[in-house]
């Protein structure tokens, strides 16, 4: 308790954001996380990044164009509390929805990207996500791009019904569309990705990455625990496991995934311009 309070009294005298470390209980300013790519230094527990965090440890400065921001949500099956729901993750977030769209330069490579953002109602899928997604993967075709993408979510967002679950078929199709031309997408696995977003375009990538630790999956240990009656292996649903069985491509630390990246872009031949 004595922990917490001085974390609060620091916000309070100094109007700062304190985070603490969830692993060794490090205590950081948001700026000085951002300075280490939201790495504990201390134990090296990856804190969560933000859709703009993200963009601006993996872009070139002053190179994304944001896409799409005028797409927002609504509570079209007048789901109890969903529109205060919806007013308050804009307010947390700072984001009209779950994800971020647009074009960016990597090394100098235009790229399509998207970035799902847990801070909105845990990066849950909607129509509006969907759409968004959809509409960054058939520029991208039409741009001849490459597409980035980083995923998180919670899964598909209950209060949208049997709507949410259909972005999975939606989005799938403009990612086969997107391949259809030969054209490449990387998937970045973040933490937590599962839920219909790994059942579908989260692991549909090329080449698919994970942040080291990242909890994939899509139902949740005690629920597939409960269903077959079985005991799971430790960390089964971790990266390093997906890893070990075939289901990623590589896990790479935060501080060298922009220059892998770029190393992959050169790779498929995609031009500086």
């Amino acid at each position: 308790m004595l922990k917490l309070n001085s974390i609060f009294n620091l916000q309070k005298e100094k109007n700062v954001e304190v985070m603490l470390c969830k692993k060794c209980n490090s205590e950081y300013s948001s700026d000085e996380l951002m300075e280490n790519d939201m790495i504990c230094k201390n134990c090296g527990t990856y804190f969560r990044m933000n859709a703009r965090q993200r963009i601006k440890s993996i872009t070139d400065e002053g190179s994304f164009e944001e896409m799409f921001n005028d797409l927002s949500s609504s509570n079209f099956l007048s789901f109890p509390n969903y529109t205060e729901k919806l007013e308050a993750a804009k307010k947390t977030s700072g984001e009209s929805e779950a994800v971020v769209c647009g074009t960016a330069k990597i090394n100098g490579m235009k790229t399509a990207i998207f970035v799902m953002d847990s801070t909105f109602m845990m990066g849950s899928m909607g129509i509006v996500v969907g759409e968004k997604i959809t509409r960054i993967f058939e520029y991208a075709t039409e741009e001849k791009l490459p597409v980035l993408g980083f995923t998180t979510s919670g899964g598909a967002r209950m209060q949208e019904g049997i709507f949410s679950l259909m972005q999975m078929a939606k989005v799938s199709g403009a990612v086969k569309r997107h391949s259809n031309e030969g054209l490449l997408y990387i998937a970045v696995l973040t933490d937590p990705t599962t839920g219909g977003v790994t059942a579908s375009f989260a692991m549909e990538g090329d080449i698919t990455i994970a942040e080291p630790n990242a909890l994939v999956g899509f139902a949740g240990a005690r629920v597939i625990e409960q269903t077959t009656g079985q005991k799971l292996p430790e960390g089964f649903q971790r990266a390093e496991f997906l890893m070990n069985h075939g289901f990623v491509d590589m896990i790479e630390s935060r501080r060298k995934l922009r220059y892998v990246i770029s190393k992959i872009l050169l790779m498929h031949d995609f031009k500086r311009n």
